[in-house]
């Protein structure tokens, strides 16, 4: 049976290239700023939302087409017999897109000084500087996003496929240390049989992300047997000897054996 893991060749350029698209996304993002008038406000940041908005369809769409290829691609090398074509997710809806983007711009707007808050008080140029970044670790997932869900459908949808599993860089943040280390998850309880872990399995093990998250996502097919890495082994070893069994604590518990015991820095926040 042949052996896939989430620190093989092919899954690693996976990460780069969305990383490399990540890049191209923000340079484009960036050059969008100049539509924000800062004496306009009410006038331009809508003008700006419709062209950000345009700008997470036209990445999404490649997002979704690199995934396809490399779904393909480990398909073929999984040596499956049959023809599959991936299918291809709906974009996400302009109404999410649009709220997405007023979150990130929300504190730009005046407050009166006695219900502002510290972000809210600060000079215009260092809110529409905060209100930048913000927007651009959104619009990254949203776009990310389209190039997951491009895999996971077709481990949905594909017979030869089993399930899937979440591979994280080395200095990710806990919690995408913590859904890396659940190893593959099944797309049906009746693709799980016996081996199903209730502890590990469902949506809820891979396929949750926040903003600026560049984990990937790796099809399993028959005939292949997936193995964590040695660092996401180790990564679930520390999950269980320091957080496993304190229900409601066990994130902080698992960071903070990350912060003692790993290898690899963790970010300061995500």
């Amino acid at each position: 049976m042949a052996r896939l893991s989430d620190d093989d060749a092919a899954v690693s350029r996976q990460r780069a290239v969305q990383r490399g698209l990540t890049r191209l996304l923000v340079r484009d993002m960036r050059k969008l700023r100049r539509l924000i008038n800062p004496g306009r406000l009410q006038a331009t940041v809508p003008d700006w939302i419709e062209a950000v908005r345009a700008l997470v369809g036209q990445y999404g769409d490649a997002a979704a087409s690199l995934a396809a290829d490399f779904y393909d691609s480990q398909r073929l090398d999984a040596g499956v017999p049959g023809r599959f074509t991936v299918p291809t997710p709906d974009p996400p809806p302009d109404e999410q897109v649009s709220n997405s983007l007023r979150w990130a711009t929300k504190d730009l707007w005046p407050r009166d000084a006695a219900v502002a808050t510290e972000a809210q008080a600060r000079p215009l140029d260092q809110r529409l500087d905060a209100a930048e970044a913000r927007s651009e670790q959104v619009v990254q997932k949203l776009v990310a996003d389209q190039g997951r869900e491009t895999v996971r459908r077709a481990v949905r949808q594909d017979r030869e496929a089993v399930g899937y599993a979440r591979s994280a860089a080395l200095g990710a943040c806990s919690f995408c240390k913590l859904m890396a280390a659940r190893g593959m998850v099944y797309k049906s309880a009746g693709s799980a049989g016996r081996d199903a872990n209730e502890l590990f399995t469902g949506d809820a093990s891979v396929a949750k992300y926040h903003n600026d998250c560049h984990c990937s996502i790796i099809p399993v097919f028959r005939g292949q047997r997936f193995e964590l890495s040695a660092h996401a082994r180790e990564w679930d070893r520390l999950y269980r000897e320091y957080a496993a069994g304190h229900p409601g604590d066990q994130l902080r518990l698992f960071r903070r054996a990350l912060a003692e015991h790993d290898d690899y820095p963790l970010p300061g926040a995500y």
